[in-house]
């Protein structure tokens, strides 16, 4: 029997911080006879768990019974799946729904809900039918209906449970709460809904207040429900940021309703996850609407956390700071004992509509893993794992194929394993991703990233921009104006440049409280909008000696449209006209000062600004500022009011007049290179380094100005990474530092696997060191191996 929990951000099974590397595979979608085959692949690609869906809408038979065990249909059996991937030595994460998506007809809940009760399918704006099958959450009859499923369905996953000796160490709540909503700009408006908000609003606002945002009497139902569906102009700020922010609040009472179901029914002793949607296009930049709809559902809830839904494709200069930051937003809505994990990572090709209009490279998955864990990522599920074909539904319906899925017979035939079973070129990779993982699992799963004294700026009501009603011209613009310039910055500049130039940095939630270690400096993306709390909470960093990098429009206004100034008034600087260029006109600035030196360039768009600052960018037409330092209090501020390119050192230079250094320093001579570190709670470290380049990297590597390695350089190929250790212990020696992975090691050994054409290993000890191959030199107790490898065959280094 195992102990499973949640705590420092970690999950720690039998008190020992652990790594959960996952693979999806579908029971359900395959033969009985071909499940050791899957779960078998699995453990080969270096996997230790085992994730599934568990779909009601296939659970469930025609008389209303619900079978689990295998008794109608072998591809039914859960516990048979589960008890069999125990006996593989594979743990599990069960994901029970109600919804599960994963192309499942009615995202996996039984037509017969709908058929029972049809006023669960939501109205929407002018009260015209929702176009996807999603359902009034709280409605009390599909309460009723999931909390009957839950009361099959838990029991069989409460006997398999990691505390009474089975394979399940965590399970999760639903899936992709609210997505289909946002997805086609569908809120429910039911008339359930509509009189659930309106006691949420005379909860928040009192009558009085609440009839003035709304523009109707909340105790008039049809009016208020009128006045939901189709917003007044005047009031459409207000009640768009309104039913965001009670979305947030039904969201987290379904959550709750959910786990409450799940416990009553036996599941305790285990994390509960909840799955976070958003990525779209191979871009992270919607991802934190996600967080956004769901952070109150799961921030500071014991035993519970987010998990990450990425689908980014390739992982390039593109989009590596989308990666990033979701980690990092993610992490800024947790709790002190909520560690990140990933539901659902994309592993596979990329071939969903087997159309062949997308195959993405095999390396995209090594170089994400190893991004994701370097940020803290404890639970990674490779998504899909392994494909498999859809069943017939147990009665036939007349849709087309009468099957359980929409994608036809056969499904996932993007995975790494396809559904006959086939590798395809994402196996090796995922395969060499898990393995190298695995070299330094324990390092890992008890370390943390280091930072560089600064953070994102991260603001939730910046990605309230789920809903906006077509006909709303005040909010159509502010939508469109809040992702211009929200979260990473006009042209994704901010966040690329933060990355790119050498920082490693967490966000930091600038709507909770601060915590104790709140990086000094403060960089964020701002808007016209911004919300007079963070506005005020800036202030405060200020003045109290914080400094602040702001990037974008000066705020003028909280959501709600009400006017505030505060952050700029607290600047002592005013906004004082706008330049956007176009198809005709070309805004350019020139830098001062300690900006300049470089050409002119020409920018997107430039606020001008006036004030008792330091002009450090100038636009050049008119030869007024639109960029200044200034002081606040004891804090410093520079303001960056134009989409000035990803120059690498203007942005450093920029972060070097606010405090920020880089602990982690290189001198490649193109971009491309990710540097970051991890370190545990022993002080053992590892270096991480991706080259998401499309060419070979070559550079020294320096930490806290001190070379490393001797000062030799390194060599990375295109789009590979490296792990490594430094200040690792190996029973009586300490491993210093070297420039090879770390594959295994032990009281007696370790095995390091080289990585250049020449290789330094450098250890502390006061035994004999013996080397498979290479040459071992002794200083005192510094023993010094130095390895040539032609073809990168692990080395077997022991202390006698």
């Amino acid at each position: 029997m195992s102990t499973v929990l949640l705590k420092d951000r970690r999950i720690v099974i039998d008190g020992r911080p652990q790594l959960l590397l996952c693979g999806e595979v579908h029971y359900f979608r395959l033969a009985r006879a071909d499940w050791a085959d899957r779960l078998d692949r699995l453990r080969d690609c270096g996997g230790d768990t085992v994730a599934t869906y568990v779909p009601w809408l296939w659970h469930e038979l025609p008389d209303g019974s619900i079978d689990l065990t295998g008794r109608t249909h072998e591809q039914r059996d859960l516990a048979g799946f589960l008890d069999l991937a125990h006996r593989r030595g594979l743990r599990a994460v069960v994901r029970p729904g109600p919804f599960i998506m994963a192309e499942v007809k009615n995202e996996g809940i039984p037509y017969r809900v709908y058929e029972q009760h049809p006023h669960l399918l939501p109205t929407t704006w002018d009260g015209g039918p929702i176009s996807t099958r999603t359902i009034d959450y709280l409605a009390p009859e599909f309460l009723a209906a999931a909390d009957a499923w839950y009361a099959q369905a838990m029991p069989v996953i409460a006997e398999r449970l990691a505390g009474r000796g089975g394979p399940v160490v965590a399970v999760q709540l639903d899936n992709e709460i609210g997505m289909l909503s946002w997805l086609t700009n569908s809120p429910d408006l039911t008339d359930g809904v509509c009189a659930d908000l309106a006691r949420w609003a005379v909860d928040r606002y009192g009558k009085d207040g609440a009839t003035e945002r709304v523009g109707v009497d909340p105790t008039d139902p049809r009016a208020w429900a009128t006045a939901l569906r189709t917003p007044a102009e005047q009031q459409s700020l207000a009640l768009h940021d309104d039913l965001g922010r009670y979305m947030r609040d039904r969201y987290r009472r379904y959550v709750a309703a959910l786990r409450d179901s799940a416990e009553r029914h036996g599941v305790r002793g285990v994390p509960m996850l909840v799955n976070v949607h958003g990525t779209a296009g191979g871009r992270g930049r919607t991802f934190p609407v996600g967080i956004s709809q769901l952070f109150e559902s799961y921030r500071g809830q014991p035993q519970l956390t987010s998990g990450s839904d990425y689908y980014l494709g390739d992982l390039t200069v593109t989009n590596v700071a989308d990666l990033y930051v979701s980690n990092a937003f993610l992490a800024a809505t947790h709790g002190p004992d909520q560690p990140l994990t990933c539901l659902e990572f994309e592993a596979g090709n990329g071939d969903y509509g087997e159309d062949l209009a997308v195959l993405h490279p095999p390396e995209a998955t090594e170089l994400k893993t190893r991004l994701c864990v370097a940020q803290g990522n404890r639970l990674l599920n490779l998504y899909l794992f392994a494909g498999g074909h859809n069943p017939p539904l147990a009665e036939p319906v007349g849709d087309g194929n009468d099957r359980i899925a929409f994608t036809g017979e056969r499904h996932g035939f993007a995975a790494p394993v396809d559904p006959e079973g086939r590798l395809n070129s994402t196996y090796d990779a995922a395969r060499r991703a898990l393995h190298a993982v695995r070299g330094v699992a324990d390092l890992l799963a008890d370390g943390v990233e280091e930072h560089d004294g600064l953070a994102l700026g991260f603001v939730p009501d910046h990605y309230l921009t789920e809903y906006a009603h077509p006909a709303s011209t005040a909010r159509t613009a502010q939508v469109s104006e809040l992702e211009r310039f929200r979260g990473m910055g006009s042209r994704d500049v901010l966040a690329r440049a933060l990355l790119l130039g050498g920082f490693s940095f967490p966000a930091l939630d600038l709507q909770s409280p601060p915590p104790a270690d709140a990086p000094p400096v403060i960089a964020l993306a701002s808007a016209p909008t911004l919300g007079t709390d963070v506005q005020r909470r800036l202030v405060d960093h200020l003045r109290t000696g914080g400094r602040l990098l702001l990037h974008g429009p000066l705020p003028e206004r909280d959501h709600d449209g009400t006017p505030c100034t505060l952050l700029a008034d607290a600047l002592d600087v005013t906004a004082d006209g706008w330049l956007e260029g176009g198809a005709d006109y070309f805004p350019s600035v020139v830098g001062r000062d300690w900006a300049a030196g470089p050409a002119e360039v020409r920018v997107g768009y430039a606020q001008l600004l006036a004030g008792a600052g330091e002009p450090m960018l100038v636009e050049v037409g008119s030869g007024r500022p639109c960029a200044m330092e200034v002081s606040v209090g004891t804090g410093r501020a520079v303001i960056i009011a134009a989409d000035y390119p990803c120059h690498l050192d203007f942005w450093r230079a920029a972060l070097d007049r606010l405090g920020a250094r880089r602990r982690l320093r290189h001198d490649a001579d193109a971009p491309g290179l990710v540097l970051t570190s991890t370190v545990d709670r022993a002080g053992q470290r590892l270096l991480h380094l991706l080259n998401v380049a499309p060419s070979e990297l070559d550079f020294t590597l320096h930490h806290r100005d001190r070379p490393l390695l001797s000062g030799r350089r390194l060599r990375i190929p295109a789009r590979t990474g490296l792990m490594l250790p430094a200040g690792v212990r190996v029973g009586a020696a300490t491993l210093v530092e070297t420039s090879c992975e770390l594959v295994s090691r032990s009281d007696s050994e370790v095995l390091l696997r080289p990585t250049q054409a020449e290789d330094l290993a450098v250890f502390s000890t006061d035994r004999e060191v013996r080397a498979d191959r290479g040459r071992v030199d002794v200083d005192g107790t510094t023993v010094t191996v130095t390895i040539r490898s032609a073809d990168r065959a692990p080395v077997r280094v022991t202390f006698v």
